[in-house]
C-alpha cells in the first residue's frame, strides 16, 4: 500500500493484534515492487495485506512470490490492482468492502430522512426570506408511509434495508441478481426498474459501476418518477444520465442528494450548485476519519481467521468480479 496509508488504516491496537498473529517481514509498507530489495523481502511471504496505493500484482510479481496463498485487502475494490492470474494460481482474496459499506449505508439513511424532511429547501428558504416553515409549493414532507426504492441489493443496499426497518416505509428493490427467496428474507419487494421508479418516493442507487449499469437511470426512468421524488446517489455518477437528471432538477420536479456526480467533481459553474432542491457532497459517504480504522480492523479479523484455519468471512471470488465494484 502507499506508505502514508498504514497509520490511516490501522490503529495502534490493530497493529499490535496483527503482530500477535503473523510475522511481519517489515514494519513499513512496500509501495513499489521495483524498489531495491522488495522481492528478496517478500520471497517467503505467504500473505499480503494491501491497501490504497497498492502496486499491481500480476504474473511477473507472482512469479517472485512462490509461497503467496492469500491477499487481504484493507480497502474496497481489488479490481484496480489484481491480475486474473491471482485467481488462476489459487490464491485466496479478501477485501474490506463490507466495512466500507457501513458509513455509506449510514449516509444514505441520513439522506433519506433529511431529504424527505426537505431540509435543503427549508434551509434555502430561511436563508433567502427568513420565512418560517412556509411549505407552499413543497413536495410531500416526511417518511411516514413512503415507498423507498433501492437500485441494487449490494452490500450497501442490504445495510440500507436493515436501517430502513426503523421507518414506516415500503421498500422496493431492483437487482437482476436478487432471487425471490432473498427478497422475502430481506423483507423487500423485488420489482423491475421502471416499476421502482414509478412507485417510489425515494430512489437510491447502490449498484456497481460496470458496463451494464452506466446510464442505468436515464431520461425515461427519471420521467417515470413522481413529482417530488428524492434521488440519492452514493454509488457512482455514471449510473444516472447526468444531462437528464440536471434537466429534472432545474425544473424543480425532483429533489436530489448527490455524493457522486458525472463528471466528478462538477465544474464550479454547474447549475446544480445553485439549486434549492439539490444537496451536493464531495464523495464523502465512504469511510473517512475515524471510520477508516474499521477497514483495518476488518483486515486483521480476516488474517486471524486465516491463521486459525477458518474460511475467509469476506472472500472476493473470481466468479463475482464481473458484477461487483
Amino acid at each position: 500500500m502507499g506508505r502514508s496509508n498504514l497509520p490511516t488504516l490501522f490503529s495502534t491496537e490493530d497493529l499490535a493484534r496483527l503482530r500477535g498473529i503473523v510475522t511481519l517481514l517489515d514494519p513499513e509498507p512496500v509501495a513499489d515492487f521495483s524498489a531495491h530489495g522488495a522481492f528478496e523481502l517478500l520471497r517467503d511471504a505467504e500473505l499480503l495485506i494491501t491497501g490504497w496505493g497498492a502496486p499491481t500484482i500480476d504474473a511477473l510479481v507472482l512469479d517472485r512470490l512462490p509461497r503467496l496463498r492469500c491477499i487481504v485487502h484493507a480497502a474496497g475494490t481489488v479490481k484496480t490492482f489484481l491480475s486474473p492470474e491471482v485467481y488462476s494460481r489459487g490464491i485466496q482474496v479478501s477485501s474490506s468492502a463490507a466495512a466500507n459499506a457501513v458509513p455509506v449505508a449510514e449516509f444514505t439513511f441520513a439522506a433519506i430522512v433529511m431529504g424527505l424532511k426537505r431540509a435543503r429547501r427549508f434551509s434555502e428558504q430561511l436563508r433567502l426570506t427568513g420565512a418560517s416553515r412556509n411549505t407552499a409549493g413543497f413536495p410531500t414532507i416526511g417518511t411516514n408511509g413512503v415507498t423507498i426504492g433501492l437500485v441494487g441489493a449490494s452490500r450497501v443496499g442490504r445495510l440500507v434495508i436493515g436501517l430502513l426497518k426503523n421507518l414506516d416505509a415500503r421498500v422496493l428493490v431492483y437487482d437482476p441478481y436478487l432471487t425471490a427467496v432473498e427478497a422475502l428474507e430481506l423483507g423487500v419487494e423485488a420489482v423491475g426498474l421502471d416499476q421502482l421508479c414509478a412507485l417510489s418516493d425515494v430512489v437510491s442507487v447502490h449498484a456497481p459501476d460496470i458496463a451494464e449499469t452506466r446510464g442505468l437511470i436515464g431520461a425515461r426512468q427519471l420521467g417515470l418518477m413522481k413529482d417530488g421524488t428524492l434521488v440519492i446517489n452514493t454509488a457512482r455518477g455514471a449510473l444516472i444520465d447526468a444531462a437528464a437528471l440536471t434537466a429534472e432538477l432545474v425544473s424543480g420536479r425532483l429533489d436530489a442528494y448527490l455524493d457522486v456526480t458525472d463528471p466528478e467533481p462538477l465544474p464550479a459553474g454547474s447549475v446544480l450548485h445553485t439549486l434549492p432542491n439539490v444537496v451536493l457532497t464531495p464523495h464523502i459517504a465512504g469511510a473517512m476519519g475515524n471510520e477508516i480504522h474499521r477497514l483495518g480492523s476488518h483486515a486483521v479479523m480476516e488474517v486471524r481467521r486465516l491463521s486459525e484455519g477458518l474460511p475467509l468471512a469476506y472472500p472476493v471470488l473470481a466468479a463475482d468480479l464481473a458484477r461487483i465494484a
